[in-house]
């Protein structure tokens, strides 16, 4: 079953989806600190509803749909099908700066320290460098594989695996789109199309390892407390670890999903504990960890939503769900596992593809969520946080708070 062609498919098929769980602030090291130049101010639509959640704010600018978000300090970083990578800047959210690279459209992004890697349906991972020395404010460095590890391995034959009939690539290259990219004690985790997992050195971006993991595409990937889940259209979570933090992952344990259907995307809460998938058929199930004995048991299984799950993302107690059916649902996490409906957010007409979320003390103690969708914009909302009554739909309608903001 190969379902990396059916992105948004009805609830019995299959989806893919990426679901880039590492976003870091950029640091600054020397004078390559933060960004400060001129900004580019654009038309910014925006809106707001009723009740309790706000839409803040319709970021528009992108020629192809959204396909993933990363926040980087007081900037967020939105890319496309449409080769283009947007910077936003906070509290305003005017286009700040914009770039791109590749002949493929941009599938994944991860940042941290002053570098942001973007994953490409070419197959490539590119390094940007952010510095405000230079005019070009994301400088791109290099690429993976790198130049230097090309020349390392090409000329042995044991260096080449099949990938497909008649066709053969080099270990340290992806043979298909790179899905999704994490960031995690000083090494980068791809997963591919290709159905691998590879391992780079973030010091050297050398690549160390290349695992065989599933038996369909990779859709996301999560690194917590020692452990890397995969999320594949084979319906399988797999966790992955080092023997005594070192040396190669070795596989353990697997995360039974549906019969037939796709992981698009992973969350794991902060200490670990606790695993999330989201499925093709609108299911969002929970498995509980049992500390050091490596393994998950199935707590919950949610109807999140009529059509795919695309994306997710965690906020404290709280778990977002972005679907095909152009919802974002907003779920509570109770003892044990299990998600309680709060509400759902409506307002994007195309399917939801990538969330991120960050919190904000600036109004009210909610938290500040950000949608990018196939529609092209990417939407700004303020969740706030719920009473235990809560449970309500809302729909986008009435005028802008953006001026909270400020």
């Amino acid at each position: 079953m190969n379902s990396k062609s059916k992105l948004w498919a009805n609830p019995t098929s299959t989806s893919t989806s990426c679901s880039s769980s590492s976003s870091s602030s950029i640091s600054s090291e020397n004078d390559d600190s933060p960004f400060c130049s001129q900004r580019i101010p654009i038309p910014i639509v925006v809106s707001a509803f009723a009740n309790s959640h706000r839409s803040l704010a319709v970021l528009s600018g992108h020629v192809g749909s959204v396909s993933c978000l990363a926040l980087c300090g007081e900037f967020i970083l939105s890319a496309s099908q449409g080769k283009d990578i947007i910077v936003w800047q906070q509290p305003d959210l005017r286009l700040f700066a914009k770039f791109g690279q590749g002949e493929g459209s941009v599938k994944a992004l991860a940042t941290v320290g002053n570098k942001v890697f973007t994953a490409h349906q070419d197959s490539r991972i590119r390094v940007w460098k952010v510095s405000r020395s230079s005019e070009n404010v994301f400088k791109l460095v290099d690429s993976l594989p790198t130049t230097k590890d090309y020349l390392g391995k090409f000329m042995k034959q044991s260096n080449y695996v099949q990938t497909r009939r008649h066709h053969k690539h080099l270990w340290i290259e992806h043979a298909d789109s790179i899905s999704c990219l994490t960031v995690y004690n000083g090494l980068i985790y791809s997963g591919s199309w290709d159905k691998t997992l590879k391992v780079w050195r973030l010091s050297d971006l050398k690549c160390l390892e290349s695992v065989k993991a599933h038996d369909d595409a990779i859709n996301g990937l999560v690194a917590c407390k020692g452990v890397v889940y995969s999320a594949s259209a084979d319906g399988k979570i797999k966790a992955w670890g080092r023997k005594e933090g070192k040396g190669e992952h070795c596989l353990k344990g697997v995360l039974e999903g549906h019969k037939d259907v796709s992981f698009n995307a992973i969350v794991v809460s902060e200490d670990g504990k606790w695993v999330y998938g989201g499925g093709s058929d609108g299911f969002v199930m929970g498995w509980e960890g049992s500390g050091g004995s490596e393994s998950w048991k199935l707590v919950s299984e949610t109807k999140a939503h009529e059509m795919a799950v695309l994306c997710m993302c965690l906020m404290g107690e709280f778990l977002c769900s972005g679907s095909a059916d152009k919802s974002i649902g907003i779920w509570r996490r109770e003892p044990f596992g299990k998600l309680c409906k709060v509400g759902f957010i409506r307002g994007h007409e195309g399917p939801v593809k990538c969330l991120q979320a960050s919190s904000s003390s600036r109004i009210g103690g909610g938290f500040l969520l950000y949608s990018g969708s196939l529609d092209k914009s990417v939407r700004v909302w303020w969740v706030p946080r719920y009473n235990n009554n809560d449970a309500e739909i809302f729909d986008t309608q009435n005028k802008s708070i953006l001026p909270m903001l400020a």
